[in-house]
Formats: structure tokens, sequence, C-alpha cells
């Protein structure tokens, strides 16, 4: 069976750069069926994977959060694959935000693609992160050719979002929309709504637009995360990606002007960030198409696995477990944080 050893991006901040070979093996061994005996292997001062197939899918590999080349093994010698990039936008578009308490890039584009892999539809997929924050999973959905649907209760991280995006689109010279509009009810203003459309044809000079892709799409609504069913009214969606509140800074908020998330900026410590889970997870269900998929990373020090396990399954999705979902780690002393993918039935 032939061999291949797969080097992994070093572009990845300090504290998850320790971890990110094995995070990459396991990524590897949910996504791709086609690959065995996988396990980190150095190679130079660079990291990367070893694996074997008899076949390879090329689009999974390139897919994967960490790819940066793969080679095939021939004697002592590494040949090159010619694997082309997944992405249909530029790189930077993901990774020029830099500010305190980013989620790393790399671990994003993880958590999309492992969630993405369980919903059997041709793309582009409906992509929401219901706590937005400063965007990172919209951009990284944006960025593998997928519309963002978002909501953020954080005034400052919405407008640095918007901000961000509409200088990015200008600078890069892409034809695009990109507006923020007062949202009404009753005839006065209860919110904002942000609303983007870029053509692909001209996103990237690298990689030429998708057949049947000719725009990329995204809304997001300044609110509660605990509305965004009302925001979103009959909308439905693919997949619901999210970064949960870790409980470290503030703590969860007993405010419903307050998400409790660690980008909030002072709510109450009275609840923990389980509680305001608890609340959202049924609503972000009935947001979810049949078939679709919901992926979650949270801090399992603050909120233990069987008791988000138990939310989950509670509101109707049946969560995707097994021996190769190995994905807790450590971000600080006071972050231990894991992944898990849950699915809605086809009807």
């Amino acid at each position: 069976m032939p061999d291949y050893l797969m080097m992994l991006n070093p572009s990845v901040n300090h504290v998850y750069r320790s971890q990110a070979a094995e995070l990459a093996a396991a990524e590897l061994a949910v996504t791709a069926d086609f690959a065995s005996d996988i396990a980190p292997e150095a190679l130079g001062a660079g990291v990367g994977l070893r694996f074997s197939a008899e076949e390879i899918d090329e689009l999974v590999l390139a897919q994967q959060s960490s790819h940066m080349v793969t080679f095939e093994r021939a004697g002592e010698l590494l040949r090159p694959l010619d694997i082309r990039s997944a992405n249909v936008m530029d790189d930077d578009l993901l990774t020029i935000p830099k500010y305190q308490g980013k989620t790393n890039e790399a671990f994003t584009r993880m958590l999309l693609h492992l969630t993405l892999s369980w919903v059997d539809r041709p793309g582009p997929l409906d992509v929401l992160d219901p706590m937005t924050g400063r965007g990172t999973t919209l951009l990284a959905a944006w960025t593998a050719g997928h519309n963002g649907y978002g909501v953020e209760v954080n005034g400052k991280a919405f407008d640095a979002m918007t901000s961000y995006l509409k200088t990015y689109l200008r600078t890069k010279r892409l034809k695009h929309s990109a507006e923020v509009t007062p949202v009404r009810r009753e005839g006065r203003s209860v919110g904002r709504r942000f609303d983007a459309e870029v053509r692909l044809a001209e996103a990237t000079s690298r990689t030429p637009a998708r057949p049947g892709m000719p725009t990329l799409a995204m809304t997001v609504f300044t609110g509660d995360t605990r509305d965004s069913a009302a925001l979103f009214g009959k909308k439905r969606f693919d997949a619901i990606v999210t970064d949960a509140p870790y409980g470290v800074v503030h703590g969860a908020a007993t405010d419903r002007s307050q998400r409790g998330a660690r980008r909030c900026a002072a709510p109450s410590r009275e609840r923990r960030p389980g509680d305001l889970l608890a609340e959202a997870i049924p609503v972000w269900r009935r947001q979810l198409k049949p078939g679709g998929a919901l992926g979650i990373a949270w801090n399992t020090l603050t909120l233990p696995r069987a008791e988000l396990v138990s939310m989950i399954t509670d509101a109707g999705l049946t969560v995707v477990e097994g021996e190769q979902w190995q994905f807790a780690h450590r971000v600080d002393s006071s972050i231990r944080r894991d992944l898990l993918v849950a699915i809605s039935k086809v009807n």
C-alpha cells in the first residue's frame, strides 16, 4: 500500500502549534476514510502526518485545515503531489485580522471542515454562526466557498467585523456589495443587519471560481443568540458552526442583552456558560435543515462533555462519536477546549 506524508502548515500560534499534529491526525482520521496508519512524523524542522492509502481523494486532503503539501514516498525520496487549494478566496481574508482573544484560524477551519463533512449535499452550503464575534467562522466559510450567516450581541465586535470586510473587499478590488442597515420592529429600530455579497469569478488570482458558484452571500444581525430563529425567520441552514462561551473572563450573562461569552463587555457572573447553551441549542436545532450538522467547540473545564451531549441529544440531534474523535486540547490553565459534531435526521 502506498505511503504518504502530509506536511502541516506552520502558520499557527505557539499555543496551538504544540498540539497541531495530534489534532490534524484526528481530523484526517474522521474525514478521510481512505487513510490508515495515521501518525505524526517530523520532517526536518517541520511536522507532518504519515499515512497509507490505496487511493487518495485529493479534494479531501486539500480541505484539511492544516494541509500545506502532500508527498508520496518513493523509497527514501518524497514526491510532491499536485494538490490544488480547495479555497475559493485568498487565505488572507481569514488570516489578516489580529486581535486579543481570536480563535486560531486553523482550529476554526478544522471545526468547519469536520462539521461540513457530515452534510451530504453539494455546496455552496449555508453556514450559521449564532455567536459570531468578529466573524472568524464566517470568513472561514467564505474562504471555503460557503455562504455565511450570523448573530452577534456585541456591537463593537459587529462594527469591527463589518469594517474589516468592507475594507478587505474594497482593497482587493472585488466586485461586491456590503451595507449595514437598521432592523425595525413596529416602527422602531431594534438592531442592525449587515449584508454582503462578493463575486467568486474574481475572488482569487490562484483559484478559479467553481461552476455554479457565481457569488457568496453573508448576513449578520446584531442581537442575542437565543433570538436567532426570530431574526432569520423561516431561513434554515445546512450547518451551524460556533465557538461557544469559555466562561473564563466574565462568565455567562443573566441579561438577555449580553451573550455570556468571553467577548462580552460586562455581564454578570451569576450563571454558567452552560445555562446559555441550554437555552440556545433548542433554538439552533429549529434552524437546521434535515440532514444538517451542528459543530461546536467549548471549554470542558466550565461545561463537562457529558452535560453538553445531554443538551444536544435532548434537542433532538445525534452526536457523532468514535475512537477517532480525539480533539480535546489545552489552550491555557483555565481552558481545555474540545469539539463535537451532531447531526439532524433526514426526514
